[in-house]
């Protein structure tokens, strides 16, 4: 007999970005085969954990549990991650070289780079260390960022080198340490700062200019000065290519600074220094402009990092005093005066203010917030506290002081996830991104082989070699792809900023194509379009049962539980019990969609839909108790039956409240193109249609288990691209086989940030519309760049081939590539139309 063993990742893997991390399928791979173990997986549902089929004849759970732990202590300690903000990386095609060059390092398992300055690598621990990384990157003039700006909020301890190799845990810092002693004077900013490639540019165009004024205005000039001046000018504009073309070259790639390089070296041998000097200046200053745009972006998502304050006022044995937030314990109390930024995630325990949860959620309206009512039950289970009383740190305060107890380090807050996953997002490739890298490999060779037969147009035509030199260098530059390089690394980048600016999370360029590319969206019900808080409506005791002694066992039950309709149930039910003692129930265990079971004073109890009874061994319901359910039903209420032995109890009735916003919003995806619109959900078909019908929708898909969504979404992506929104934690499966999964709330759950490809931090389904509409509008930038910077180039090879100049071709070539990144930052400018 087969029994199963489920194990949270995170224990066994601490700090593991997410469950698609290799060092999972690692751990998959250590553990399958052994002896008594028949299957390793990781759940589709939430929270994701390692899943062990096992047979208990042979090996015993302890042992199972014991082996997977020292599996998983073995690769945490031999394989790390880093997430670094450096300096250095200028632009997409540096990321690219930075890249590859990581990856050929002994060790590193992966390595991406973003042209925002992000650097994400898996080596081995026992290959490779992080100095060697830091070593490696200062090689290439990169290095880690020191500036406050570009560190986590609150990860103090993140990026610890405990040094000799021995480098501990994984490291998402983005920055907070920099190792690599005098490579910062050396990154893409130099000795001049971080302003220095721009610099370098413009001497270069002076040189050229003074260069070009003494050639033409000063006659009795001797011949050599403005030469001299160009040649400066070859060295101010060629410096970082240079650099760049050599670093490609040892990667044995040729790349778009090679081709510039050539085609300044051609121009300069056939004398023409002047145009070489141009090509250069206006190649170097496109660089410089590229940095001075992406760095813009960049500093749109630092400024997340910023919004946490740098201490706390925290109140500790009857005294208060000022500390770093890093510093801040779980059950900390912190005071926060008027109008300042909370520190810390966590809950009201005095005082009573109106927040201002813009930075988090993008909520444009102050939330009223207010003290809970039991600070003890707060503090045993934090996320179930309410969102009237739930603050997130970087937010701000209103008028009144209040004071919050810390329920997560400053490392673990909303506002510290959201940077850190932004910043992963950056590394993260879109399809369109991916298909330009493709292309340009194809592309670069090509134009070679063109103009390497274009050297041999003066056989063909009568014309001087020189002249078909001069072309053959003329068709490199017009060829070569620059802006296609950072049309949609821009884009991607730009676009994700302007979401976490509006509390939506997007993880990558994949996500925001897709979301714009929608034609279609399926809804969870209760907390999606519905409020979430149900509330009892109706009590249905069986025959001689009263109707406290139903509400005693039910509540008894489900204030173990954690589903939004048992934490109803608990509430309303003491509500309407008044001083009745409740009984003690234990040994809970769950039906999954459909119900639980408890034991209350020995006998065993049955909470749950009408489907749970007459299956899996469970006695069928009564003609009166089912009789009393469809009545219910035809009104539109959930139902859950109550069953305490062989005794049906009775019923009780709830009703959850359609989300005011809801129709509004789905009317704005209507008209952002949205063509097909679906509720799943577990409730019965009738009260899907109900709440269906109130806020507009066509189409409910009713009595689906989880299992029955994940088809459903898997027949709705048969068709056509579609998104599943819910709330992360229930809905997992069904996200994860979505085109796109959209978790709602996000900011209270790290379930929901973990599992969603968008999350939408803020509970208000309006958000759903900007995100939508954000996405779309970028998907059209990408599509406006990719068409400019293809177009540039399929005009300007045939132009240079009948005789077009380099120094048009660069100019137009360059033009271009500043066109298409000051149109992507349009994105950071986007609002939403209905504002």
């Amino acid at each position: 007999m087969t029994e199963k063993l489920r194990l949270d990742i995170p224990i066994l893997l601490p700090n593991v970005p997410d469950a698609a991390d290799s060092c999972v399928t690692r751990l998959i791979g250590e553990l399958q085969g052994r002896e008594g173990i028949e299957q390793v997986h990781v759940t589709a549902s939430a929270p994701v954990q390692l899943c062990v089929h096992y047979d208990p004849a042979v090996v015993t759970l302890p042992r199972i549990r014991e082996l997977a732990l020292s599996v998983g202590a073995r690769i945490t300690e031999r394989f790390g991650h880093v997430l670094w903000q450096v300096d250095g990386i200028s632009h997409e095609r540096r990321a690219r070289t930075v890249a590859e060059s990581l990856r050929g390092l002994p060790g590193v398992m992966e390595a991406e780079a973003s042209a925002s300055g992000m650097v994400r690598v898996e080596f081995d621990r026992g290959i490779a260390s992080e100095q060697a990384i830091r070593d490696a990157l200062a090689g290439m003039g990169v290095a880690q960022a020191r500036s406050a700006a570009a560190r986590e909020p609150g990860d103090a301890h993140a990026g610890h080198d405990h040094g000799d190799g021995h480098d501990h845990g994984h490291d998402h810092g983005a920055g907070t340490h920099a190792h690599a002693e005098g490579a910062h004077d050396h990154a893409h900013g130099g000795f001049l700062g971080p302003n220095t490639e721009l610099i370098f540019s413009l001497a270069c165009g002076a040189m050229l200019g003074i260069g070009f004024a003494i050639e033409r205005l000063v006659s009795e000039a001797p011949g050599w000065l403005p030469v001299a001046c160009f040649v400066a000018a070859y060295v101010f504009g060629g410096f970082y290519t240079v650099r760049e073309a050599v670093d490609n070259l040892r990667l044995r790639k040729f790349e778009i600074d090679t081709l510039m390089l050539v085609a300044a070296a051609g121009a300069a041998a056939l004398g023409a220094f002047a145009e070489g000097a141009l090509l250069l200046f206006l190649f170097s200053l496109g660089h410089a402009l590229e940095h001075y745009a992406m760095g813009r972006a960049r500093q749109a998502i630092e400024a997340l990092a910023e919004l946490a304050p740098r201490t706390a006022t925290v109140r500790r044995g009857g005294e208060t005093h000022e500390v770093p937030v890093e510093e801040l314990r779980v059950g900390d109390i912190v005071v926060v005066r008027p109008n300042a930024r909370l520190p810390a995630d966590g809950f009201l325990v005095k005082g009573s203010s109106a927040i201002n949860q813009a930075p988090v959620t993008g909520e444009s309206i102050p939330v009223d917030k207010s003290p809970v009512e039991d600070a003890a039950a707060a503090r045993a289970r934090p996320d179930t506290v309410g969102s009237s009383s739930r603050v997130f740190a970087g937010t701000i305060n209103g008028a009144g002081a209040i004071e919050v107890e810390v329920t997560r380090l400053s490392s673990d807050t909303a506002l510290a996830k959201v940077v850190k996953m932004v910043n992963e997002a950056e590394t993260q490739k879109s399809q369109t991104q991916r298909f330009t890298e493709k292309f340009e490999r194809i592309f670069v060779p090509v134009v070679l082989i063109l103009a390497v037969a274009l050297l041999f147009a003066f056989v063909v035509i009568d014309e001087p070699f020189s002249a078909s030199f001069y072309r053959a260098m003329a068709v490199l530059v017009a060829a070569s792809p620059c802006a296609l390089a950072i049309a949609t690394p821009s884009a991607v980048l730009s676009g994700v900023a302007r979401a976490a600016r509006g509390g939506v999370l997007v993880k990558g360029g994949g996500p925001l194509e897709n979301l714009g590319s929608l034609k279609a969206i399926a809804f969870d019900k209760t907390g999606t379009l519905t409020e979430g808080t149900p509330r009892i409506t109706d009590v249905v005791p069986a025959e001689g049962v009263s109707e406290g002694e139903l509400l005693a066992v039910a509540v008894a039950v489900e204030a173990l539980s954690d589903h939004p309709l048992a934490a109803a149930i608990a509430r309303d039910g003491r509500a309407r019990l008044g001083d009745r003692a409740v009984p003690e129930a234990s040994d809970l265990r769950s039906f999954t969609g459909r119900g639980v079971t408890a034991t209350v004073a020995g006998q065993p109890v049955w909470i749950g839909k009408t489907e749970m009874f007459g299956a899996d061994g469970i006695a069928p319901l009564g003609a009166a108790m089912a009789s009393a359910i469809e009545t219910l039903r035809e009104g539109g209420r959930t139902t859950m039956v109550v069953r305490r032995g062989n005794r049906d109890l009775g019923a009780i009735g709830l009703m959850d409240t359609p989300r005011a916003t809801a129709r509004i919003a789905l009317q704005r995806l209507r008209a952002l193109g949205i063509t097909r619109m679906i509720m799943i959900s577990g409730d019965h078909q009738k009260v899907a249609d109900a709440i269906a019908r109130e806020v507009g929708l066509d189409e409910a898909w009713g009595n689906l288990m989880p299992e029955d969504k994940v088809q459903a979404i898997q027949k709705l992506r048969d068709e056509a691209k579609v998104a599943m929104v819910g709330d992360g934690v229930n809905d997992a499966p069904a996200m994860a086989h979505a085109t796109v999964g959209i978790a709602m709330g996000a900011a209270g759950s790290d379930v929901a940030l973990e599992t969603a490809d968008v999350a939408l931090m803020a509970d208000d389904l309006l958000h759903l519309p900007f995100a939508v509409g954000l996405s779309r509008h970028s998907r059209s930038i990408i599509l406006q760049n990719v068409l400019i910077s293809l177009g540039v180039v399929a005009l300007l090879v045939p132009a240079t081939i009948l005789g077009l100049g380099i120094g048009p071709a660069v100019a137009a070539h360059e033009g271009s590539t500043l066109v298409v990144v000051f149109n992507a930052l349009r994105l950071l400018a986007y609002r939403d139309r209905q504002d």
